[in-house]
């Protein structure tokens, strides 16, 4: 069995176009009768980040500048050859701990890729507020998870990528030791998890 450890965070773009090619890659060699699993750790890029939803404009402004944040709000161009959509203008940043710990729930019911794909559309194309409990429970019920099940805590897995020195996301990690980090083809996804 081929396996993949994707650590990722909910905020990240780069996260998201991360999870999506590896997911491709992984249904791909599915297809061809391989057993290939991936496994959803997860990471806090600001674990001190409020409940209480924020525009991610007003986040890039203050710590970018004004001209970055409105270029950011306007590009439509961030995935689109991935077949994504990212709606800066609607993405509200939040803590994301709580959707970590659904994601690592729907994991415990078989359905990590699922919930890992809704969750990062939820924020980044739906504009949704990812640390609302009843907006992930909603979510979660979307496919086909049970929210009514004790969620999961997520401090040792959070902890562990801290101490491996993750500080930022995302990062592969394929069962025969090879570390990948940041933005990766589809390609070089491929032959890592084709090889492992």
């Amino acid at each position: 069995m081929s396996r993949v450890e994707i650590v990722l965070d909910f905020v990240c773009a780069f996260s998201y176009l991360g999870f999506t090619r590896l997911r491709v890659v992984a249904e791909q060699l599915r297809s061809g009768g391989a057993d290939v699993g991936i496994d959803i750790s997860p990471h806090q890029l600001r674990p001190q980040a409020p409940d209480v939803p924020e525009p991610i404009f007003e986040v890039h402004r203050r710590d970018r500048g004004e001209e970055f944040a409105r270029q950011v709000r306007t590009d439509r161009s961030l995935g689109r050859d991935d077949g994504l959509t990212f709606r800066f203008d609607r993405a509200l940043f939040v803590n994301t701990e709580r959707a970590h710990r659904l994601a690592a729930l729907a994991g415990q019911q078989g359905l990590a890729e699922s919930m890992t794909e809704r969750l990062f559309r939820a924020y980044f194309t739906d504009g949704l507020d990812i640390a609302d409990l009843e907006t992930l429970r909603d979510l979660a019920r979307r496919v086909g998870a049970d929210p009514a099940q004790p969620w999961p805590d997520i401090s040792e897995a959070l902890k562990r990528n801290s101490e491996a020195g993750v500080t930022d996301t995302p990062v592969f990690r394929f069962a025969n030791g090879t570390v990948l980090a940041g933005e990766q083809t589809t390609q070089t996804l491929h032959d890592a998890l084709s090889a492992s």
